[in-house]
Parts: C-alpha cells; structure tokens; sequence
C-alpha cells in the first residue's frame, strides 16, 4: 500500500494531531531565524520561540472552529507585538489560522477577516517600530496575511473541482450502468417478441396441417402424406428459429455473425409458401423501386407480416391474404390485408401480437396502425424507415 495513502488515512482519524502539526515547522523555523546572527550564529532567543509554541496551541482545534481560532490567535500576536515590540515576533500561529478560515470557512468571512487581520497586523508592526505602513517590512506583513487568505481559497476551490469531478465521474458510471440494464431489458424484450412471433407463426400451421392430415388421412391417405412432412417441416423450422433466439441468450459475447442468419424481406416468399400448405393463399407483390434495406427494418417487417398473417389465419375466417412492399424514397410500406368477412367469429385473441408489431415498428422509428376494412376483412400497414438513424439502430 502507498505510504502517503497510509498516511493521509492515519491523518483522517486524528483530526487534533492533524491541526496542530504544523505547529512542528513554524518552531523550527522560529529556532532557525532567531538563532542567525549578522555574522555567526547564536544562541536562539528563546522567548520568542517559547510565544511561538504557545501561540500554537490553539491551532489544535483550527478545524473545529476557524473563525474563534483565527480571532484568538490574531489577538494573541497583536498583543504581542505592542508589548514586546524589541522581539519583532512573526504572527505565524495567526496566517496558519487565516489559512484554516479561508480553508474551511465562507468566502466573505474568510476575506473580510484576512483583510481586517492584514491591516491590524500591518499597522501595528508599523507603529511599534516607528515605520511607514508603506514599507518594506510592514507590507511584507500585509502580503503574508493576504496571500494565507488566497491560499486557502485556492486550496478549497480546488477540493471543490475535485469533488465536482469524482462525482461527475461516478454519476456517468452510474448512467452507463443504467443504460447497459436497459439494453439488456431491451434486448430480453426483443427476445421475447421473437419467441412470441415463431411459436405462434409455427403452431399455428402446425395446428392447421394436423387438421388437414386428420381429415385426410382415411379419404385420402396421399395428401394427408402431404401434410405430414409440412408438418415435420414446420416443426423443424420452429426448433431451428427456437434454438437461434435462446442462443442469443445463452451466448452473449458472440459477434453477430455467427449467429443464426436473420429474417429477411427475400424470405417473405417462402413464408407465404408455408401459409399456402396449411389453407392460406398468401399473394406477395411488390412495388415501387427497391432500395437498401437497413437489417433492423427488415427484420422488423419480416415479423410483422408474420405476425399479421398468423393472427388472420387463426382468427380471420378466410382463405386469402396479401402482402405488397412499397419501396418510397425514404421508407417502406407494408400492407397485409385479408377478405375475411366482418361478421366472422373472431378467435379468442389476447391482443399480444398486435401490441408486439406496434412496439416493433416504433423501437425502430416507425408507425404501424391496424383495423377492420370497411368493405370487410382485416389490414395492418406499417410504415418503416429504410435506413436507422444512430440512435434508433
């Protein structure tokens, strides 16, 4: 461990030798300059290094309370050097309290009492010693007493910024920490969306062909065959999409692509072409010029066709559906429409899949609606961007 962590952490839980440590260098130093002569040194004089000491004492409690010690010390050199002028004693003991105040205390307080403390000290230095107030030593007085002032704001502004800073750093730590739980509680939510849309998609024809094949399976044992391996196709295909979209899960620091390819607009045909053996006749057409596709769009319209034919085939009473693409300049149209009949008995729906395609379209800045068509049947149109801005991709 780091020597100085050591120490400033030993420092933290003994405030009082902590204030009255630097009492330690200004003995020294009072020692030091007492003791050089004009031409050799002597014997310091120990009356002022005995007042610097004792002027010292109170510096143990400086952090308890700035203001009273800065007073009391100030107090004590003063009348120091009124009554003892022939010594020229150094208010040290009172810049380190001054230093203490602008430290810990309110700007005003810290100013005002540094200032009046510079003048006080100043003023009285100049007149026991029969000297201008303009003087070298007694401005010298006056700056000390200034600059402990300044260097204790300083000190403090820059603790502050410090402080400011850590707590900037920490609150984008914690921001990007959130923003990571709701990705992944965005992305579970995809994931669930795609369970959602396979299972229903594949069940349902699955539940269809199983329909044909029993019907058919004494009259004509050659198409309930048929419908058999579409079954077994289906069923495939769902275990196949199942196992890609848990393995996003159970994989999370797979790149894209070695994932399991994702749905396409090109796939839309052979979903129809599973619509079809199960009793649904679904027209795919396409208009306008096809234009680059962003993969978040078209998957977003793979699923919502799938969902929409998937919700007419179990709850439209009808044999035909259409999907047409229309390629603009900036989006895309998807439309599923059905014939069904608007008096049709409905199955019991829960409302999930319509609730997905709208979440769907909006995650990626589009707009879906959905309703009856008056001269009958069911439509769902979907109005996607072709390409995603950074923020929505």
């Amino acid at each position: 461990m780091d020597v100085r962590m050591v120490w400033r952490q030993w420092l933290a839980r003994h405030d009082r030798v902590r204030d009255a440590l630097p009492a330690v260098p200004l003995i020294v130093i009072s020692m030091a300059a007492t003791a050089v002569g004009k031409s050799a040194w002597h014997e310091p004089r120990w009356g002022e290094v005995v007042w610097t000491a004792l002027s010292c004492v109170p510096l143990a409690v400086r952090s308890r309370w700035p203001l009273q010690i800065a007073l009391f010390t100030l107090a004590g050199d003063l009348t120091l050097m009124a009554v003892a002028s022939h010594m020229s004693p150094a208010p040290a003991a009172s810049l380190v309290a001054l230093y203490t105040l602008a430290l810990l205390g309110d700007r005003r307080t810290a100013w005002a009492v540094g200032l009046a403390a510079a003048v006080a000290i100043t003023g009285v230095y100049a007149a026991t010693h029969s000297d201008s107030v303009v003087a070298g030593a007694s401005l010298l007085r006056f700056d000390f007493a200034v600059a402990a002032t300044a260097l204790g704001r300083t000190v403090r502004s820059r603790r502050e910024h410090l402080a400011e800073a850590r707590a900037r750093a920490e609150r984008a730590e914690r921001m990007q920490e959130e923003e990571a739980r709701r990705r992944v509680t965005a992305e579970r939510v995809r994931i669930a969306r795609d369970l959602h849309d396979v299972v229903a998609h594949h069940l349902t024809l699955v539940n269809a062909q199983a329909g044909v094949a029993h019907h058919l399976m004494r009259a004509n044992p050659d198409q309930a065959y048929e419908a058999l391996a579409h079954i077994k196709e289906n069923s495939r295909a769902a275990l196949d999409e199942l196992r890609a979209t848990v393995g996003l899960l159970r994989q999370p620091d797979d790149g894209p692509g070695t994932r399991a390819p994702i749905p396409r607009l090109a796939d839309l045909d052979n979903l129809a072409e599973g619509f079809r053996a199960s009793g649904l006749s679904v027209r795919v057409a396409r208009s306008g010029t096809p234009s680059p596709v962003a993969p978040s769009t078209e998957l977003t319209a793979y699923r919502i066709v799938q969902e929409a034919l998937t919700n007419t085939h179990k709850h439209a009473s009808t044999t035909r559906a259409a999907v047409v693409l229309d390629y603009g300049a900036h989006s895309l149209r998807v439309t599923v429409t059905d014939d069904g009949r608007p008096d049709a008995p409905k199955g019991a729906g829960t409302g999930h899949g319509l609730i997905g395609m709208h979440e769907r379209a909006s995650a990626i800045g589009g707009t879906l609606t959905a309703g009856p068509r008056p001269e009958g049947g069911f439509q769902v149109v979907a109005e996607l961007p072709l390409s995603l801005a950074p923020a929505a991709a």
